[in-house]
């Protein structure tokens, strides 16, 4: 994980060098902030993953002389399928679209959305994938 988080922290390095770059020759603020947000997200991103690799250790694709099969093994849980990130993705859907109609759409909006979630989250823990 140290190798990620170094990528993203040269890569928040060089968007902040870009960012003074673009301001002093546009002097454009909606642009200069948009190149900060950047900076930001890349700095977060790196220092979450260096804080990470700090507490959990070495992991096999920090080592120099590592092998691609001392990365091998069980790596988590992936759904075999599931419907429900196309539900949760209609219901932001109309969310945001309740937001720009009425605030009545919003709010029937946000109920689909924290029913959908309920939904996604919980998805096996009854049927025929429950753990």
């Amino acid at each position: 994980m140290k190798v990620q988080g170094w990528l993203f922290l040269l890569t928040g390095l060089f968007f902040a060098g870009v960012d003074v770059v673009y301001w002093f020759w546009s002097r454009e603020p909606v642009g200069t902030t948009a190149m900060a947000i950047s900076v930001a997200f890349a700095f977060m991103i790196g220092y979450y993953l260096m804080f990470t690799a700090r507490r959990i250790g070495d992991q096999p694709e920090d080592d120099k002389q590592g092998e691609i099969s001392d990365g091998a093994g069980e790596i988590g849980f992936f759904s075999p399928s599931s419907w429900w990130p196309l539900f949760v993705t209609l219901a932001a859907a109309l969310t945001f679209a309740g937001f720009v109609i009425g605030f009545w759409l919003f709010m029937i909006g946000v109920l689909a959305v924290i029913l959908t979630m309920i939904g996604f989250v919980f998805q096996y823990y009854r049927g025929q994938f429950s753990h």
